[in-house]
């Protein structure tokens, strides 16, 4: 076991091909704060509420809102894929007043993924660095790429709550 610098415990575990990611117990209080303003445009009643969810999903979701998370996580690729445009038509969507109810709904679950990420690595940069890896309870895919799939961000989801609950396999 390795200590970074950004507060983190490393496993190698070469026999998986992966790294797994420990939170240390010391970064509680920064995690909280990280949590709080996890993509500021987009209120964290909409992901923690399912009729706030259903409202919002219906009424369609500002396009600024997509270009906020797009611009914090870096995620450009993953949400082309998710709202099935191209990358240099994500520029139009950040344009529109409301996206219709599929597209609203899809980049919502999305950002709940996310938000659960966080939540389960205790820290933003944490969660997007496992998007961004092969994970062997993913079948060695990395997150991020089964993002543009009800089915792929509900599989997900599992992986991160098995991880909240302390299950690393």
């Amino acid at each position: 076991m390795v200590t970074t610098t950004s507060n983190t415990t490393l496993d190698d575990q070469s026999s998986a091909g992966i790294t797994a990611f420990h939170p240390r117990p010391d970064t509680q209080e920064g995690a909280r704060n990280d949590r709080a303003n996890l993509f500021g445009a987009i209120p964290m009643e909409v992901l923690r509420n399912r009729r706030s969810f259903i409202t919002q999903s219906r009424k369609g979701i500002p396009g600024h809102w997509v270009k906020r998370v797009v611009d914090e996580t870096g995620m450009r690729d993953t949400f082309v894929a998710i709202l099935g445009v191209s990358s240099s038509n994500l520029s139009r969507v950040y344009r529109r007043k409301a996206l219709g109810r599929e597209a609203s709904e899809e980049v919502l679950d999305a950002v709940r993924l996310l938000n659960l990420a966080v939540n389960a690595w205790e820290s933003r940069e944490l969660a997007l660095e496992w998007l961004n890896s092969s994970v062997a309870a993913l079948g060695g895919e990395k997150p991020v790429d089964l993002f543009d799939t009800f089915e792929g961000r509900r599989w997900v989801a599992q992986v991160l709550n098995k991880i909240e609950c302390g299950d690393f396999s």
